[in-house]
């Protein structure tokens, strides 16, 4: 075959038992064999692994959108930058661990994990806004560090229940466990990642910060107030 006036040679083939993105790595590897493809010679890779980068950039469009939507979202629902702020630590962090675990486990960053990435950001934010929720009703009658850690102790047993149940559902695909596992694996060790560091974050790290937060814009009002 021929394109724009060049020889064209299209080699295929067909992966099995592994995830696209290793079966790539590996060729690319292969290709960066000093004297293996002559000068005059262009590798471009195509098929499925092209369709899958055109699909990862949207992908990322998509989860930027997602995190920019949830923020406008949680604004309009509490009116007020502090508790917003708050609760997107919560889901940020996860994502953050997400890059670790992948990492760690030396999975590629893929349209699956991508996947799992952004379905994070949701479930994260789900289980942050069931415990302000709770708050948001203790406040009322209780001083703000009490309630901070009240709403804590009322929402705990359902936050480890949801989690506990998530990642012993996903933990045989993150193992590559059984048939056709391994194309799974990115998004199953995505979200047990983030769901592993879900109650630390929503319980412990989002509470003191929005704790933080207030205190620092009590001060601001009682040296406004002084003035």
């Amino acid at each position: 075959d021929s394109d724009n006036l060049k020889r064209l040679f299209a080699v295929t083939a067909r992966i099995s038992g592994r995830s696209l993105g290793a079966t790539i790595n590996d060729v690319k590897k292969v290709l960066a064999t000093p004297g293996l493809i002559p000068n005059n010679v262009e590798v471009q890779l195509g098929g499925l692994y092209k369709q899958q980068q055109i699909a990862f950039r949207g992908l990322a469009i998509v989860f930027a959108a997602a995190v920019a939507l949830i923020f406008v979202l949680l604004l309009f629902l509490y009116e007020g930058f502090r508790v917003v702020l708050s609760i997107m630590t919560a889901p940020l962090l996860a994502v953050g661990m997400v890059f670790f675990a992948l990492w760690i486990t030396g999975i590629e960053l893929n349209i699956t994990a991508m996947m799992g990435m952004t379905m994070i950001v949701g479930i994260v934010t789900e289980v942050a806004i069931f415990y302000f929720s709770e708050f948001v009703e203790l406040k009322h009658a209780e001083n703000i560090e009490k309630a901070l850690v009240d709403a804590g102790l009322n929402r705990m047993r359902a936050i480890a229940l949801t989690t506990l149940t998530t990642i012993l559902a996903l933990l045989p695909l993150a193992l590559n466990i059984g048939q056709g596992a391994a194309m799974q694996q990115p998004l199953a060790v995505a979200i047990i990642a983030g769901e592993a560091v879900q109650l630390p974050l929503v319980l412990i790290v989002m509470p003191v910060v929005y704790y933080l937060l207030m205190r620092g814009w009590q001060k601001g009002q009682r040296l406004q107030e002084a003035v």
